[in-house]
């Protein structure tokens, strides 16, 4: 058991609390070390700091700020050795996958530091001739922004990234399940001259204490990944004033492998992102729609990848009761386990590649975002709409189609309601916009769709003649 405690951010100055809470190893179910509890005195001082910030930062002209945030990027790269091995030890993840996790951070300050050198701010036509008409674009103010678990740094990165480089302040809460590493990067803001005030992170596991933030008329954007759930209540408690929203929400994400597919690619692309995390991915393939005629091809070629597939923890054991609980549910109804399906006993919460055949769109695995280790094999039929069977759900984030047919492929995109489609190869990069339709949110991360969410849009009209 390790009783570090790790301070929260506010002002430039670490600050603990009367209270702690645990965080936990999901590996080994011991005590990684402690974080306080977030109380109404320190969510004022943030508040105040955050817009103390934020006055100081976008004063600052954008290539003070750039050769700011590109120090920023350089030292949390030069701190990679012990942050990654922190990261690991509260998320459970395997080495490649942290050092993509914390990889991303650095990648999303570089990219949108730039990326505000591109936007426009154009010029508009004037009828009459007589008024220069032209876009001002400025950034928008104190953005609070609430953070998922399974992939910490990279979260933290899409937020940062371009409140920073647009000119906000932010208060970040990363998961009370996750945040040591974040903390950590949050400390080398000073040392990399960001003001204080312009990065303020705050811990706690009390949701109700996040209300009195999100209620408060300073913040200008609330931001958020997580559950669809948890995005209705963040977004029901800062409607306390007019504010801008961007919020990342749950998935389902539906495969249509059609039977013109390269099924080979088709199963180690979906097989590979699907056990990605173990399964903790808001993109990750939940129902996978196969044609009738390859069905028992594709399964068989998923079952051979699946097997030589190292996984590391869910999150909790809370967690994983949750996704042994659907697969329970899923055999109760007439599904057929054709790996896994069980945990796997010994210290940490950790459960085996999981495979189910002969899913039927109504049971619970195929209705709830799964969040974990579990692949549900659907089949469908030429007197099947697969389109309608992937637009099925209360979600739509993320969805993937298979096929060497242009007409199928291109039709797929058009008609499957998600926020991304990708054909024949799952690709995501910092460029591409990410985001949901449906329940599965509002605004984007990544691209300069992203940049744009924190930065206003003012009409500026100069009489000339």
């Amino acid at each position: 058991m390790s009783e570090k405690m790790y301070p929260m951010l506010i002002n430039g100055e670490q600050r603990i609390t009367k209270k702690s809470f645990n965080v936990i190893n999901p590996s080994t179910g011991a005590v990684l070390g402690l974080a306080p509890e977030l109380d109404v005195e320190n969510i004022q001082l943030t508040l105040k700091s955050a817009r103390q910030g934020f006055e100081a930062w976008s004063a600052k002209t954008p290539a003070e700020r750039k050769a700011i945030i590109l120090r920023y990027a350089e030292l949390i790269d030069e701190n990679s050795g012990r942050i990654i091995e922190l990261l690991r030890a509260e998320t459970g993840k395997p080495q490649d996958n942290a050092e993509y996790d914390f990889g991303m951070l650095s990648t999303c300050l570089r990219f949108f530091v730039e990326e505000v050198e591109r936007l426009d701010q154009p010029v508009l036509h004037d009828p009459d001739g007589r008024f220069l008409h032209y876009m001002l674009r400025q950034p928008l103010g104190v953005c609070v922004g609430m953070l998922a678990w399974n992939f910490p740094l990279l979260n933290v990165g899409y937020k940062i990234g371009p409140a920073l480089a647009a000119g906000c302040s932010v208060i970040l809460k990363p998961s009370s399940e996750t945040p040591l590493a974040s903390l950590e990067i949050a400390y080398l803001a000073k040392e990399a001259g960001l003001p204080d005030g312009v990065i303020n992170m705050v811990t706690g596991t009390d949701h109700d204490m996040m209300k009195n933030m999100l209620q408060s008329d300073i913040p200008s954007m609330v931001t958020m990944i997580g559950s669809t759930r948890g995005g209705l209540e963040v977004m029901n408690s800062s409607c306390s004033s007019v504010k801008h929203f961007s919020v990342e929400l749950g998935g389902n994400a539906p495969v249509v492998v059609y039977p013109d597919a390269d099924i080979k690619n088709a199963a180690e692309q979906v097989t590979n992102l699907k056990f990605a995390n173990c399964g903790q991915i808001c993109v990750s393939p939940n129902r996978v729609f196969v044609h009738e005629s390859i069905y028992n091809e594709f399964v068989e070629l998923a079952l051979g990848i699946a097997k030589g597939i190292e996984m590391g923890p869910l999150v909790s054991d809370k967690a994983r009761q949750y996704v042994l609980g659907l697969v329970e549910s899923a055999k109760a109804a007439g599904a057929e386990v054709v790996l896994g399906g069980n945990a796997i006993d010994g210290d940490g919460f950790f459960m085996e590649p999981t495979i189910l055949r002969n899913v039927s769109p109504e049971m619970d695995v195929s209705r709830n975002e799964v969040f974990g280790p579990v692949m549900s094999i659907i089949p469908f039929s030429d007197s099947d709409d697969e389109i309608a069977l992937a637009n099925d759900t209360e979600y739509g984030l993320a969805a993937y189609v298979f096929t060497t047919n242009l007409q199928n492929g291109l039709r797929a995109a058009r008609d499957i309601q998600a926020g991304s489609v990708c054909v024949n190869e799952v690709h995501y990069s910092v460029q591409l916009p990410h985001g949901g339709l449906k329940q599965s949110g509002v605004g984007k991360d990544c691209s300069r769709y992203s940049l744009e969410e924190y930065l206003t849009l003012k009409r500026v009209s100069v009489l000339v003649d």
